[in-house]
């Protein structure tokens, strides 16, 4: 009541001084100035409510300044320990001063998930890739070959015990008496982290190799397989990036998969080889000459004997399927224009029948002993013919005895006139 008088006086009215500081050792003593008109038996009343006001209020701006004051030293605390700094829990002010800082905690933190263990890195699948140090390098490798180490293992007891090995028995096996199961999951995420960081390096070789068979992300395939296999056999400690080892793992494992999976037939290695040097020097003299070059200069080029020129170009012809259509309509295939051997033939396979009849009454002409004899030595029972040792554990008879019926059995059949017959079929 005493606040609403004063204020509520048209004619005076008590001025309050500003408050200089707001800090909590610092005591206010405010002065109040009141006219001469109120001085009477309730002046003192009204300056001491007053002033136990605005000291109340003096001292409660004083205890928000210190618990802001606090507050700001706890946001330095947490940026520097690295804590989550949660903006929708402060005040608004404090959220303005966090999200400077939150910048620098997301860099610091996104270096600490690179310093940490392999798994906890490369197991988000959405963190980009980026070019790692020597020691990151070292310690991946590391971790793949162990792996690669424990997976050999793996294999070995699979085909020795035809299942699969438990964890105990793989850590058994290569002399370890903790689980490997951490070490094939950390094996696995090497991988993929070294995979995502030399991804650049495989898709840039494998573009030289475009349009020689397979597709680009076969060759990519075959450029991270390449990749994975020099990482295996890298070895740190001599000083060299692993970029320059396994530049040549990748485009020699996209060189050997081009040379065994780019053709439906396969070439030798030698002759790939061969066939790059042919057509180098075709397209060169092409140039020069203005012409298609023949086989004699390009051996020349190439300084090798003609005979090879040849048999490569031969040997590197596209094969044509024979269901190929060779008219516009589709309705000849080649298979149907082209002729077959000559066992195909009518006229061949009626004569060949014949002759299997004739040769029937040939052999009814001896005995069953010699019979079977004769149809055993020379295979005429659709099998491979068999020697006189192999006829004889069969007949259970001396190789000797064998071949004594064997040429009793030929000498009756010479004299006979069927053999007249089947002369008639081999002019």
């Amino acid at each position: 009541m005493a606040i609403t008088t004063i204020c509520s006086s048209p004619a005076h009215s008590p001025t309050l001084p500003a408050i200089s500081s707001l800090k909590t050792h610092h005591h206010i003593q405010p002065h109040l100035i009141v006219s001469s008109s109120f001085s009477t038996k309730f002046g003192s009343n009204f300056v001491s409510n007053d002033a136990l006001v605005i000291a109340a209020a003096a001292q409660a701006v004083a205890l928000a300044h210190a618990a802001m004051q606090a507050a700001r030293d706890a946001v330095l605390a947490a940026a520097e320990t690295g804590d989550v700094w949660s903006g929708r829990e402060s005040e608004k002010g404090l959220v303005r001063y966090g999200s400077g800082s939150g910048v620098r905690r997301r860099k610091r933190r996104k270096g600490l998930e690179g310093k940490n263990g392999v798994g906890s890195s490369s197991s988000r699948g959405s963190v980009k890739s980026r070019n790692l140090s020597s020691i990151e390098e070292a310690k991946l490798c590391l971790c793949i070959k162990e792996g690669a180490r424990l997976e050999v293992a793996r294999t070995r007891i699979t085909k020795a015990q035809g299942r699969q090995p438990t964890s105990k028995q793989l850590a058994k096996a290569i002399g370890m008496e903790r689980s490997v199961d951490k070490m094939l999951c950390d094996g696995r995420n090497s991988r993929e982290r070294i995979s995502r960081s030399y991804r650049r390096l495989v898709v840039s070789i494998a573009k030289g190799y475009q349009g020689k068979g397979l597709s680009f992300q076969d060759l990519i395939q075959e450029g991270s397989i390449g990749l994975l296999r020099g990482v295996e056999k890298f070895e740190p400690e001599r000083g060299y990036r692993l970029s320059t080892y396994v530049y040549w793992w990748i485009k020699q494992a996209i060189i050997k998969a081009i040379a065994n999976e780019s053709r439906i037939v396969r070439l030798p290695g030698h002759m790939c080889r061969m066939v790059a040097r042919i057509a180098e020097a075709r397209n060169l003299l092409s140039k020069r000459l203005g012409r298609l070059p023949t086989h004699d200069e390009i051996a020349e080029v190439l300084d090798v004997h003609i005979s090879i020129v040849r048999l490569v170009s031969e040997r590197n012809r596209p094969p044509i399927s024979l269901d190929r259509s060779i008219t516009d309509q589709g309705r000849v295939t080649l298979q149907e224009i082209i002729s077959g051997p000559d066992e195909t033939m009518p006229e061949k396979m009626v004569k060949k029948q014949l002759m299997k009849q004739e040769l029937e009454k040939l052999l009814t002409s001896l005995d069953k002993r010699e019979e079977h004899v004769l149809r055993l030595h020379f295979g005429l029972n659709g099998e491979p013919p068999r020697s006189c040792e192999e006829i004889g554990r069969i007949l259970k008879l001396s190789r000797e005895r064998i071949r004594q019926i064997n040429g009793i059995a030929l000498s009756k059949l010479r004299h006979t006139s069927v053999v007249d017959i089947l002369e008639l079929y081999f002019v």
